[in-house]
């Protein structure tokens, strides 16, 4: 009897091909859009500078800025009210104030001081962009020290160096940590609201009601339900680490049968998901409604962008409800650190739960609405 469910759902979808748009189509668009839009690196801060020195320490550091590859100078005078204009107009993100007698100070009283202001409307974008500026400013400190400081060979100054090495990510590139987190989000939002509006569609039509009273089970009309949207959101992961390796080059250093098996696992309670979901409405936009409020939460809270340590003790303990948190943090460690499926055992058994769990409440309450 399963099987029978199973055919006639494949039969369904591949009459609609908006079902294969947005299972197959969509993700690899999206996966191909978004990490080149989610960039963490801000660039083309506009800079205002106002000059107020003229000296040749002030153009050195004006090159410094100019030539680091994250601001633009849209602006340089010497009137700091003029600089705040620019800001208000929306020209300039950030105004540098170089103060007179700037090189004088530096030379003979061994300090200067620079003010930086900053338009705080994007915090993120003004937080990075003062950080960006006083690494260029120490930089630029460096330089000058080497040069107006002669020290002996033998000196009883006390010099701590520090160096710095990237662990699984050498280079920091943004996209093997992107893309992977992105790809687990594409493969929840296709399989929880899909399956849902497949159910709900059937309640539209009237054909949940034949179904109900044919010799066909409870738990096997479910699987035979879940199941096709089980193969189909292993095929659209598929489909994304190609997209992954054709596009960004990327390739799993832990190899794909641990992914793929952490996987199944993970649609089977996603499609869990979408069914609970599908109990509680009666139509399509029902369904839709509800899906983009819990992908919002998905999205918020999964630690896509944020990372959960950063987040408030409650949205910790609600990110760990969420079974998308789980996914891009084990698809993240076999991507990127190349775990293994026993480094990872403890997430499999904790997805493993979340799946009883989910499509367990779901055919409850299927059974409590349909009976």
């Amino acid at each position: 009897m399963i099987g029978i469910v199973v055919k006639k759902e494949f039969r369904q979808i591949f009459r609609n091909p908006n079902i294969l748009r947005m299972m197959i189509a969509m993700p690899i668009i999206q996966l191909i859009l978004l990490p080149f839009a989610a960039d963490y690196e801000i660039k083309n801060i506009h800079l205002a500078i106002v000059n107020q020195d003229n000296s040749t320490y002030a153009q050195r550091l004006i090159q410094k800025f100019d030539a680091g590859g994250y601001f633009t100078l849209n602006w340089q005078g010497q009137d700091y009210r003029k600089a705040l204009q620019v800001i208000e107009d929306g020209k300039a993100d950030l105004i540098i104030t170089i103060p007179p007698h700037f090189e004088k100070n530096l030379i003979k009283e061994n300090k200067a001081t620079i003010h930086m202001a900053t338009d705080a409307v994007n915090g993120v974008k003004a937080g990075l962009g003062s950080m960006y500026a006083s690494q260029i400013i120490s930089s630029f400190n460096n330089e000058i020290r080497e040069e107006l400081m002669v020290m002996p060979r033998n000196s009883e100054i006390v010099t701590i160096q520090s160096l710095s090495q990237n662990w699984y990510n050498p280079l920091n590139d943004y996209h093997m940590f992107m893309v992977p987190g992105i790809l687990a989000l594409l493969v929840t939002m296709v399989g929880a609201l899909i399956s849902a509006l497949n159910i709900v569609s059937e309640k539209e039509v009237g054909t949940i009601e034949q179904i109900n009273v044919t010799p066909l089970k409870k738990h096997q009309f479910i699987i035979g339900k879940l199941l096709p949207f089980w193969i189909l959101g292993l095929v659209s992961i598929t489909i994304g680490f190609i997209v992954s390796y054709i596009v960004f080059g990327l390739t799993s250093v832990g190899g794909y049968f641990a992914i793929y098996l952490y996987s199944a696992i993970y649609l089977m309670a996603v499609l869990g998901i979408g069914l609970l979901l599908s109990t509680f409405v009666d139509t399509q936009q029902q369904a839709t409604l509800f899906s983009f409020f819990i992908m919002m939460n998905f999205v918020l809270l999964s630690g896509l962008y944020t990372p959960t340590e950063s987040m408030p003790a409650w949205a910790r303990t609600v990110s760990e409800f969420l079974p998308p948190t789980h996914f891009i943090k084990v698809i993240r460690s076999i991507f990127i650190k190349g775990s293994t499926i026993q480094d990872l055992l403890p997430e499999y058994g904790r997805m493993s739960l979340f799946a009883v769990v989910l499509i367990g409440l779901a055919v409850l309450n299927y059974r409590k609405r349909t009976a």
